[in-house]
C-alpha cells in the first residue's frame, strides 16, 4: 500500500496466506484476478454504496481515495459454513451475540442472512464482535454498517445467481471521507474476502448430506466428510489452499512456518481463481504479455498514468549534520522533476544496518541513483557502490571528495 497525495495506490502481489502464514508460493494471476472481480463488484453496487475506487491503471493495481478505515471488518454469512459451523458442531450456539437455534447442520442455508462483525487486528486474530460493541467503537455507525453490508451481500447473492454461483459468505470493509460518508474500500465479492461454491454441485451433494445424517450414524457433518469426503463441497475461495494444508498434517495452532505447496496444488489454486473470475465478470481472463516482466510493466503503467516519475534519487547521509546539504540536494533534483528520498545511515556507525537499506533498494522495480551525502573520508560511497546495484554519485557536503 502506498500513498500518492490524497489517494490509496494499492499493489496486489499473488502471495497467498492461510491460518495466519503468508505461504511461500506464489499463486499466478492471483493478483489480477482480485482486482478484476473488485472492480466488477464495485460497478454493481456503486448504487447502494459509494466506492473509494478511483482507477486501475495496471492489471495488479487500484488507486482509490484515502479513507479513514473503520477497523470493523463487516461479515455477512448466508449459510452455516467455515469457522462457523466448525464452532456450531462443537456445541456454540452464541456468535457476535447473536443465538442461533438447535438442529442446524454445516452447509445449511441460515433462515436469513447474518452480520456478524470482527475486529480488524493488526496483529494476530481478530475477535469476533456484538453490534454493541461496534456501536461503542464508532458511535452512531453501527446500523448503518449493518444495513449496508446486507444490502451489498443480497445484491452479490443476486449478481453470483446470475452467474451460477453461490455467495455464501463475504467480509466488506469500510471507510469515511473528509465529510463522514461511509465508502465501500478494498476488496468486494472476491475468493479471497468471501466463500463460492457452484450451484450444480450444493444441489446435488447436500441433500445426500441430509439424508446419511438422518441415519444417525455421524455426530456432525464434519465426522461425515472424513469417512466420505467425496461429499465435501468444493469452494472458490482460500479455502483449498487450508484444506491442503491441513490434509499435510499441518497443525496451525502449534506451527512456526506453514508447509510449501507443491506444484500441482499451486496450478489448481491459480486454475480456480481464473475460471471464478471468468464466470463472476462474464469476460474472459486476459493473461499478461509474457515479454516484459510484471515489475517492468507496473512501473511503465503507473509512469503513464503520472503516478510515477518512473525513477528516484536516494540521497544517503552519513548524520542529522548533514541535513542543509540534503535540502540543497533535493532542491536541485527538483529542478529536473527528479523525486528523491533522504535517508541518514553512518557508514562508519551503522555499517550493518547500512547494508540492509542498501539491500532493500535493490529490489527495487523503478531504477534509482543514490547520491552518497557524506563529508570526510567518504566511506559511504565505497559502501554503496560495493553492495548496491544502482548507480552511485558521491556528493560530500564539504566539497574535499
Amino acid at each position: 500500500i502506498y500513498f500518492v497525495q490524497d489517494k490509496v495506490l494499492m499493489l496486489t502481489n499473488d502471495r497467498v496466506s492461510a491460518f495466519d502464514f503468508v505461504l511461500d508460493n506464489l499463486i499466478p494471476f492471483k493478483g489480477m484476478v482480485l482486482n478484476q472481480i473488485s472492480e466488477w463488484a464495485m460497478q454493481q453496487t456503486s448504487d447502494i454504496c459509494p466506492n473509494a475506487l478511483v482507477a486501475s491503471p495496471d492489471p495488479n493495481v487500484v488507486v482509490q481515495k484515502k479513507m479513514k478505515n473503520t477497523m470493523v471488518e463487516c461479515i455477512v454469512r448466508g449459510y452455516l459454513w467455515g469457522s462457523m459451523a466448525a464452532a456450531y458442531e462443537k456445541k456454540e450456539r452464541n456468535f457476535c451475540g447473536l443465538k442461533i437455534k438447535d438442529g442446524l447442520m454445516r452447509f445449511q442455508k441460515l433462515d436469513e442472512p447474518l452480520f456478524t462483525p470482527t475486529t480488524k487486528a493488526e496483529v494476530g486474530h481478530d475477535e469476533n464482535m456484538t453490534l454493541a460493541e461496534v456501536e461503542a467503537k464508532l458511535p452512531g455507525m453501527s446500523q448503518k454498517l449493518k444495513d449496508l453490508s446486507l444490502k451489498l451481500y443480497a445484491r452479490g447473492v443476486e449478481k453470483m445467481r446470475q452467474r451460477g454461483l453461490i455467495l455464501l459468505d463475504t467480509k466488506y470493509e469500510f471507510g469515511t471521507d473528509e465529510n463522514g460518508v461511509l465508502h465501500v474500500i478494498d476488496e468486494v465479492n472476491t475468493p479471497d474476502s468471501s466463500r463460492l461454491c457452484d450451484i450444480e454441485e450444493y444441489e446435488e451433494k447436500y441433500p445426500k448430506i441430509e439424508a446419511e445424517m438422518k441415519t444417525g450414524a455421524y455426530p456432525s457433518v464434519g465426522d461425515l466428510l472424513k469417512a466420505k469426503p467425496e461429499l465435501k463441497i468444493k469452494e472458490y475461495s482460500k479455502q483449498y489452499v487450508r484444506d491442503v494444508l491441513l490434509e499435510k498434517g499441518f497443525k496451525p495452532d502449534t506451527a512456526k512456518e506453514a508447509p510449501k505447496l507443491t506444484d500441482e496444488v499451486v496450478v489448481e489454486c491459480a486454475y480456480r481463481y481464473v475460471k471464478v473470475c471468468e464466470r463472476i465478470t462474464g469476460q474472459d481472463f486476459v493473461f499478461p504479455e509474457p515479454k516484459i516482466s510484471p515489475q517492468e510493466r507496473v512501473v511503465a503503467n503507473l509512469t503513464s498514468a503520472g503516478l510515477l516519475q518512473g525513477c528516484c534519487a536516494l540521497i544517503f547521509a552519513g548524520s542529522d549534520s548533514d541535513a542543509p546539504h540534503i535540502e540543497k540536494l533535493k532542491g536541485e533534483l527538483k529542478k529536473y522533476g527528479i523525486p528523491s528520498k533522504a535517508r541518514i545511515c553512518s557508514a562508519h556507525k551503522q555499517p550493518s544496518t547500512l547494508e540492509k537499506v542498501l539491500a532493500m533498494y535493490n529490489q527495487s522495480s523503478e531504477p534509482c541513483l543514490i547520491v552518497a551525502c557524506a563529508g570526510g573520508t567518504d566511506a559511504l560511497s565505497g559502501t554503496a557502490s560495493f553492495h548496491s546495484v544502482w548507480p552511485v554519485v558521491s556528493c560530500p557536503p564539504d566539497g574535499w571528495n
